[in-house]
């Protein structure tokens, strides 16, 4: 069973009585959103379409964090933003120019990559909520319960409690109303009127009444289960680092029974991801990371998508955009043929469902072929559908382009290993490190090559059969030798696209220029 019909069962186990199972998901807009952050969105998706699978109604809800404050300047921002540290992400300015503020900015790119894969969840945008004073009752409960929360928060540390300091705490941060930071310290609460008193060290000093706040926000582990009973949320999936067991979740799973009176939603741990060659986690804030849409650069949604679903979500993994690229595609164009489908294991065959998008992809050329001709038509996308028509693969246009366009970017971006170019003369010096038999191999295939009256497909039957042994292993390995011998006379390296292929693409008179040394 797939993990995430598992999940669902448990859900259902759990909840028998649900209407509607509230799945939820959410990251803070500190930067580009990466595709470590994704495993905790297309978690909680592929367990929304296990749910629906069953019949059941799903609200599916991505939390943005806009109201956090903004900590650090990530990479490729303007130093300057430090000026801004301290306020709220949605009242930060854009840092490009282009949306209405920071926040709007990092949210609209990762929303749009989402698009692309499908992933359509309900957004709610916690600065809105906080200000439409939605939360105002609770956190005024979680104030006048705050001894309670420090003790609950201590529990879980190893340092004790101190009177002292619990007589200070407050689980709530306060914007200043003159600077907009949160270098705030309350310093009193009035239980009759529902008052609150702070002092900002920009020199500010105010009061308000809880219940009409509009610049208060709760601390993240009182946040978190707050919004649970807000959501009725059954199910949300944390990263590692929330997972310990001092971790977010145990914490505020204890606030939120003890407090909010709510049990904790179903809970899925998610290991990090990361990039092959680097064992650094992924921060949006140091750079250090690939996000959605650069993988959609390189791989189609439902390649994306298979990689998460294959995965136990506490199943660490990495990605490369090296030769991996060509490995995953490969597998995937596998496991998509028809004729394999008897041979699937029921994880991969679920995995490959959760991928696939509404709409049926349809046919599609493979990626490794497309990335070995691409470069030998210098990337015309016009030829490389007439090259491929002539060897008897038709394409229309909308079903070769997508995937010649992530080939293209993937070659000139990350793998120019990729960049083959036609040899302008003959290697002699090559071909005199030949012996007789590979010599003889070459001959046998120029005068194939100058049969006008052969098709393609007869000249490569003969051409296979030239390197005939009655040991079929012998005869493999002759096979390849010859194969490998033509692509480093007419390409220059040891390998390339298939010889049909190579031949329509480079022209048999061209071959001939660099194949035939008994002129």
């Amino acid at each position: 069973m797939h993990w995430s019909e598992r999940i669902a069962n448990e859900l259902i186990e759990r909840y028998p009585d649900r209407q509607t199972y509230v799945c939820a998901a959410g990251i803070s807009p500190s930067g580009a959103v990466h595709i470590g952050n994704f495993r905790e969105i297309v978690t909680a998706y592929f367990v929304t379409k296990a749910l629906r699978k069953q019949g059941r109604k799903v609200r599916f809800i991505f939390s943005w964090d806009d109201f956090d404050r903004f900590r650090k300047v990530p990479a490729g921002v303007d130093p300057g933003f430090e000026q801004y540290i301290g306020m709220p992400y949605v009242e930060v300015p854009c840092p490009f120019g282009c949306h209405a503020s920071y926040a709007e900015h990092y949210e609209k790119e990762f929303e749009l990559a989402l698009a692309e894969f499908g992933i359509e969840p309900e957004f709610i945008y916690q600065s809105r909520e906080y200000q439409s004073r939605r939360y105002n009752s609770l956190m005024l409960h979680a104030i006048r319960h705050r001894t309670e929360i420090y003790d609950i928060l201590h529990a879980f540390k190893t340092g004790g409690a101190h009177d002292q300091e619990r007589a200070v705490y407050y689980p709530v941060q306060v914007y200043c109303e003159e600077c907009r930071r949160d270098t705030t310290t309350i310093q009193q609460f009035d239980e009759q009127t529902e008052r609150l008193g702070y002092a900002c060290i920009c020199g500010h000093r105010g009061t308000l009444s809880i219940l009409q706040a509009t610049h208060m926000k709760l601390q993240w582990k009182i946040d978190w289960p707050m919004r649970w009973k807000m959501e009725n949320v059954a199910f949300e999936p944390g990263g590692r680092d929330h997972s310990s067991e001092t971790g977010s979740y145990n914490v505020s799973k204890v606030i939120s029974e003890n407090i909010f009176g709510n049990p904790a939603p179903s809970y899925a741990a998610y290991e990090f991801i990361s990039m092959k060659g680097s064992h650094a986690k992924m921060s949006s804030s140091s750079g250090s990371n690939y996000t959605p849409g650069d993988l959609l650069k390189v791989y189609a949604p439902e390649n994306i998508l298979f990689m998460f679903a294959k995965y136990q979500p506490n199943a660490p993994f990495h990605i490369g955009l090296d030769e991996d690229v060509i490995r995953n595609y490969t597998e995937y164009e596998r496991y998509r043929n028809p004729a394999a489908f008897k041979e699937l294991s029921p994880d991969i065959e679920a995995a490959l469902e959760l991928s696939m998008p509404d709409s049926h992809p349809g046919r599609a050329p493979k990626f490794s072929q497309l990335s070995g001709i691409l470069p030998l038509v210098n990337f015309d996308y016009r030829l490389l559908q007439e090259l491929l028509h002539r060897v008897g693969e038709s394409y229309a246009k909308e079903q070769l382009e997508p995937t010649a366009r992530r080939a293209e970017y993937w070659i000139k971006h990350w793998y120019p290993q990729k960049l083959i170019t036609v040899k302008e003369h003959q290697d002699h010096q090559r071909y005199e490190t030949l012996d007789s038999l590979e010599r003889q191999w070459l001959h046998t295939v120029c005068d194939l090559l100058k049969d006008a009256e052969l098709t393609g497909s007869t000249r490569m039957e003969k051409i296979y059969a030239i390197c005939h042994h009655d040991d079929k292993k012998m005869m493999k390995q002759n096979q390849k030798r010859l194969f490998s011998l033509i692509y480093q006379l007419v390409l220059g390296r040891d390998e390339g696209p298939r010889i049909p292929i190579l031949i329509e693409g480079v022209g048999v008179h061209r071959m001939l220029d660099l194949l035939n040394f008994q002129k």
